[in-house]
């Protein structure tokens, strides 16, 4: 009798829930329309701001980085609300309010990822570098190709993408070499400990600007310093642009 009764428990506990899932089918649906279409509308919606905040700057890297932003808030904002409309609310609340309760301990679990994203966020608005602009950041010297939430890419002159985080780029010395448009470029020069420098600091520049492509103006001047000594020559930086 007892087995009985456990049994017609169980059956009738399976049955609710059947009912509840059956009753709920049709929300369920819904939301997964919702999604899709969330997703759809994320899109678009990203899309037109993209072409907004462009009309509004020249600089891609803010206008990818803002709109990549805001396609990931409108999706996070979709997915809460279908799982309301589906019935399961309070899983969005218990996600929100588990986030809330934890974010202690998810921001030092995660606090790579978190640093890196708000460093994305300051580097959009305030940023060294430009699409295309040759930098140097730490020991790594290359072309700017793109800035994501978590790392700029950067393009080494031989063949090898190199991913920065973020935070990496605010915390260490970033050096821009065509800012301003042009490329500074240098040498070293080895002259004799016999030989004229101040000679040398004439003919070098004459040399250099003569060379094709080659600037020389009042803000970007082609000059020559003493570098260091050598065991047998005195060293001369040649700087110039191009």
């Amino acid at each position: 009798m007892d087995d009985n009764s456990a049994l017609s428990k169980l059956k009738d506990s399976l049955m609710e829930h059947w009912n509840d899932f059956i009753y709920q089918v049709p929300n369920i649906i819904i939301a997964i329309l919702i999604v899709a279409f969330g997703f759809l509308l994320s899109n678009s919606v990203a899309l037109f701001f993209k072409k907004i905040i462009a009309s509004k700057t020249q600089d891609p890297l803010m206008t990818n980085f803002l709109s990549k932003t805001i396609k990931l808030g409108l999706i996070i904002l979709v997915v809460l609300f279908a799982l309301n409309v589906a019935g399961l609310g309070g899983i969005a609340t218990g996600v929100l309010t588990a986030a809330g309760a934890s974010a202690v301990v998810i921001g030092f679990a995660f606090k790579d990822i978190g640093e890196n994203f708000i460093a994305g966020v300051i580097l959009s608005f305030n940023r060294p570098f430009n699409l295309n602009d040759t930098v140097k950041i730490d020991d790594i010297f290359g072309k700017v190709k793109a800035m994501q939430f978590r790392y700029t890419k950067l393009k080494t002159f031989d063949g090898r993408d190199v991913y920065i985080p973020n935070s990496d780029i605010i915390k260490k010395a970033v050096y821009n070499y065509t800012e301003d448009g042009y490329f500074r470029l240098d040498f070293v020069v080895g002259i004799d400990y016999d030989d004229e420098i101040d000679i040398a600091k004439q003919v070098i520049p004459d040399a250099v600007i003569k060379s094709e492509g080659v600037i020389n103006t009042e803000t970007h001047e082609c000059f020559v310093t003493v570098d260091s000594l050598g065991v047998s020559t005195v060293n001369l930086k040649v700087l110039f642009s191009d």
